[in-house]
């Protein structure tokens, strides 16, 4: 299996939101959810988001497999699945334990069947950390952990959400190192998710490099560069735009063969100026560019945490 079928997965698993809306319960921890609770809109035009998301995936050839929110009991951020549940080439799925209460229901063992079904994915082993939410840590999956699979690193930002602890005993089982480190946003606060200042791809990486504490910094970006991958910087202002919640997938393409799309949101794309869309064509095949600005905004997630990546199982 070549490096970008290791590290980008051709299916995403996506859950189609019933009651999306402002969650007060995780406000607190994320200062990119902006006001929008009384937007009586908001859950209307979320689910055009989302639909336009799906579609532009799958015209692309990346495979959705799409599970339904439940209208009750309300789940605000059902759209955000990647933070609950990952699914692994060995054939491991994990259970997450996530901060706010209403988000611990989005847990839900009939999406984890449909996907496993869809896709023939076989379960192997099970690792379920959610009892750690009795004791107040918590791991919130791929939103937590930016992963390199290929050179089996998890990288996390400490946070309210990332419990270090944790991130090391998910390294041990799934036999990754473990390279845990403080990035601090503009007000000196701890990004709520690792996979807002930072991206792996198959050929490049995107960091926000100021944003991690000077006595982590260096040993950070040295991890990244023994990858032959290019280090894209991004600063404080694009990660607002969510320039580092990016996700690249694999694909196939009638002229090109296996091809790459760096899926992203139409905010990230315009915070980018034209020398960094340059690198980055150099490094994927396609850009897909998808404008979710309500899911943004009233969510504080993206495109990326809108995905869960299902990878494909080695034969």
């Amino acid at each position: 299996m070549n490096q970008r079928a290791r590290q980008c997965a051709g299916t995403v698993f996506m859950v189609r939101p019933a009651g999306f809306g402002f969650n007060e319960e995780t406000a607190a921890s994320n200062p990119l959810q902006r006001s929008g609770a009384a937007d009586p809109s908001a859950a209307r035009v979320a689910l055009d988001e989302f639909t336009g998301l799906a579609q532009a995936l799958q015209s692309e050839g990346i495979r959705a497999v799409i599970g339904a929110d439940t209208a009750q009991p309300t789940k605000p951020d059902a759209v955000f699945p990647n933070n609950w549940v990952s699914f692994h080439a060995d054939g491991t799925v994990v259970l997450y334990p996530m901060l706010a209460p209403n988000r611990r229901l989005e847990r839900r063992a009939e999406l984890v069947e449909q996907v496993c079904k869809s896709c023939g994915f076989q379960p192997r082993r099970q690792l379920d950390l959610t009892a750690h939410e009795q004791a107040g840590r918590f791991l919130e999956g791929t939103g937590s952990m930016v992963l390199d699979h290929v050179a089996r690193v998890a990288y996390a930002c400490r946070s309210p959400r990332t419990d270090e602890s944790l991130v090391r005993e998910w390294s041990s089982a799934m036999e990754f190192e473990a390279v845990v480190f403080d990035a601090l946003d503009e007000r000196a606060q701890p990004y709520y998710h690792t996979n807002v200042m930072m991206w792996i791809g198959s050929r490049s990486a995107m960091v926000c490099s100021e944003s991690i504490a000077p006595q982590d910094r260096e040993r950070v970006l040295a991890k990244l560069r023994e990858r032959e991958r290019e280090l894209i910087e991004i600063d404080r202002v694009a990660v607002q735009a969510f320039a580092g919640n990016m996700l690249e997938l694999a694909t196939w393409d009638e002229a090109l063969g296996d091809a790459s799309v760096l899926v992203m949101s139409a905010t990230a794309r315009a915070a980018l100026a034209g020398p960094v869309i340059d690198r980055l064509r150099g490094c994927v095949d396609t850009i897909l560019a998808v404008p979710v600005p309500t899911i943004e905004r009233v969510g504080g997630g993206s495109v990326r945490c809108m995905l869960a990546e299902v990878p494909d199982m080695p034969s």
